[in-house]
């Protein structure tokens, strides 16, 4: 075998592995944005020039892999096969999309078929199985990139589409690099032969329009200030950070000792203000989990609730597990406005509960099997409702921990009147001293930030344990906590009135991408049969012509 067929022969697990390994490092706790683009130029390229379907649905569950192994490195503390498990699921979009990307590598343009594709494969795995697992999205990658203005635009699927897209263009630039001979030992035959001079300037070209279609958010205007319109045009907030006693699967195991650790440090924020060393707030969150005894039964976690309320006399928005008025022996997870000597008042009711965390699905067979699931005694009951809930002068669009990674329900808060956003998370059991310790955390507010220049609105992160943190509205961390540390922030934030076009379109480009790749996909292979039966008639016809003549 020739050295050329064995680089080509490593070259596919190569750039699999190599772009899953790239691709996982463009997401916190490393956050190379950069990355993105080359990490998909490497996947598309393991796939699109492989011979068969199977063999690019192959390279690229390798590649999903290496991806998700990384990227979700922290849910071993849930346990090795849990780890291996999820991984495993999401790379099999990655195989899919694989096998999408060979059959279109057959049309023309085929960077922007494959770039649509990944947007469609996103949006299936947003919402597929169990209201599906949006991690891993390439938009939730580029916090830090010129690609966020885009959110504003197009939302989050269209800044991945934006990475994709400029992926595969880098793809089909370094395609035509390669000499003409080994572009058909790859079995990418694309009707060009050699290279002539005119496709070697288009190679240029095409090069800097790839790195332009990343970089053009930058030029997109984001808002930063407040809009007097439906009310004032800020409000002073303060985030509680309170801590938790441990990590991992027993972080909340002292229920109690997380409630009065959220109580006394509000007390260590109100006796700040009184000594004049931070401005007055005038409305407190705490996090997801912060009382984990149900405050409307337990009259001692009422009234500690209340003590704190009073003492720093305005309200606190509460994050609690509640039991469920509606469904007799399941819990909500819950935000309520806990207001000075009233007490509780409005609630949100969180609407996406996490499958195998929050309820489990088929538990009467799993339980016997996994006695880790014993971890979840009680099913969580999801709401109906978007999340906005009125505390103190500000309107605030609530949601609760993983929520802020699916579309449609940050959405709809906004849509229904949120000027800000609120997100109360509970990342105590993934959290710990480190490096890579706080990395769900981190890639939770850097998802954050996709969701500030999506809406336009100012995001409230409150945590346990993890990344507490203020994100104005042009996606910027303007104050963030230390992590493990109990601690509070205050800031005055903007209380914005005003739709973006990514709010008003909503998930309109989403579907169009995903039709589009139907439509592709159908014309690709009616093509490629009409091709191979055309081919086939005229070999039958050169077989017949070579046939002795009668006589």
């Amino acid at each position: 075998m020739s050295p050329r067929n064995i680089a080509i022969i490593a070259m596919r697990p190569l750039a699999a592995i190599v772009g899953g390994v790239l691709l996982a490092a463009s997401f916190p706790p490393i956050g190379a944005s950069w990355l993105a683009p080359i990490a998909v130029a490497l996947l598309t390229l393991s796939t699109v020039t492989t011979p068969r379907v199977r063999s690019a649905c192959g390279w690229g569950m390798v590649g999903g892999l290496a991806f998700f192994l990384v990227l979700l490195a922290w849910i071993d503390v849930l346990g090795l096969d849990a780890w291996l498990l999820l991984a495993t699921y999401c790379a099999l979009w990655l195989a899919a999309l694989g096998a999408v990307n060979r059959v279109l590598r057959r049309l023309p343009a085929w960077p922007v078929w494959v770039a649509a594709a990944w947007v469609a494969q996103e949006a299936l795995r947003d919402r597929i199985p169990y209201g599906g697992f949006p991690w891993g999205r390439l938009a939730f990658s580029q916090a830090q990139s010129p690609a966020l203005g885009l959110a504003s635009v197009l939302g989050a699927a269209g800044v991945s589409f934006a990475v994709a897209l400029s992926g595969a263009m880098l793809c089909w630039v370094a395609l035509r690099l390669v000499p003409a001979g080994t572009r058909s030992a790859l079995d990418f035959a694309d009707n060009s032969g050699s290279t002539p001079p005119t496709w070697r300037g288009s190679v240029g070209i095409v090069a800097v329009l790839a790195v332009g279609v990343w970089a053009v958010g930058a030029i997109i205007p984001r808002p930063t200030t407040g809009e007097d319109a439906a009310g004032p045009g800020t409000a002073t907030v303060a985030l509680v950070q309170g801590s938790v006693p441990g990590y991992g699967l027993d972080a909340m195991s002292q229920r109690r000792a997380v409630l009065n650790n959220h109580v006394n440090e509000t007390k260590v924020l109100a006796a700040d203000v009184r000594a004049g060393k931070v401005p007055a707030p005038q409305l407190v969150i705490w996090p997801e989990n912060s009382t984990d005894i149900d405050p409307l039964a337990d009259q001692l976690a009422g009234a500690a609730i209340t003590d704190a309320a009073n003492d720093i006399g305005v309200p606190i928005l509460v994050g609690a597990v509640v039991n469920n008025p509606t469904v007799p022996g399941t819990l909500w997870n819950v935000g309520i406005v806990w207001n000075p000597k009233a007490g509780p008042s409005q609630y949100y009711v969180k609407r996406h509960p996490v499958p195998f965390g929050e309820y489990l699905p088929g538990r009467s067979l799993l339980s016997r099997f996994i006695s880790r699931f014993d971890r979840v005694p009680y099913d969580f009951a999801g709401g109906n409702e978007p999340g906005v809930l009125q505390v103190g002068p500000a309107k605030l669009a609530d949601v609760i921990c993983f929520e802020i990674a699916y579309d449609e329900v940050v959405r709809d808060a906004v849509l229904a009147g949120g000027r800000a956003i609120s997100v109360q998370t509970n990342n105590a059991t993934y959290t710990h001293a480190g490096f890579g310790g706080a990395a769900q955390s981190e890639q939770q507010a850097a998802m954050s930030q996709i969701r500030a220049v999506e809406h336009g609105r100012a995001v409230l992160i409150a945590a346990t344990s993890g990344v507490t943190a203020i994100i104005n509205p042009a996606g910027e961390v303007v104050a963030q906590a230390p992590v493990l540390e109990p601690g509070y922030l205050v800031d005055e934030v903007p209380l914005r009135d005003s739709i973006t076009i990514a709010d008003r379109v909503g998930a309109w480009p989403e579907w169009l991408l995903f039709l589009a790749v139907l439509f592709g996909v159908t014309l690709s292979v009616v093509q490629h049969r009409k091709s191979s039966r055309l081919e086939g008639e005229q070999t039958d016809d050169s077989d017949d012509d070579s046939l002795p003549t009668e006589r």
